[in-house]
């Protein structure tokens, strides 16, 4: 039922997401990755639902949050386009220059 894809460097966000945690615990690290992945499906159902980041981006972006990672998808792309999977605590300057890297 996938309905979405991922930036090329949104998969790298979901590998180093997972290769930090399984540091700790391996099935923490699925675990997450695949509450992530279930929450992008989600989005593909109800893309409108995220919000806005504006200190963020000026593109039409929205943003989901599951655990402490910030989901950035265009909403009204089909199949739904997820730039980027960002930890949420990250500098806002940081975020910022890292989705401006990422056009389409």
């Amino acid at each position: 039922m996938k309905t979405f894809q991922l930036h090329p460097e949104a998969y790298s966000d979901l590998d180093e997401i997972w290769e930090y945690l399984a540091l700790k615990d391996l099935d923490a690290a699925d675990r997450v990755v695949e509450a992530i992945e279930r929450s992008i499906q989600g989005l593909v159902l109800l893309p409108h639902q995220g919000h806005f980041r504006p200190d963020l981006t000026s593109r039409p972006l929205r943003f989901s949050r599951c655990f402490d990672y910030l989901i950035a998808y265009a909403p009204d792309e089909r199949p739904l386009w997820v730039v980027a999977v960002l930890h949420g605590r990250r500098n806002p300057r940081v975020l910022s220059a890292l989705l401006g890297e990422r056009q389409q």
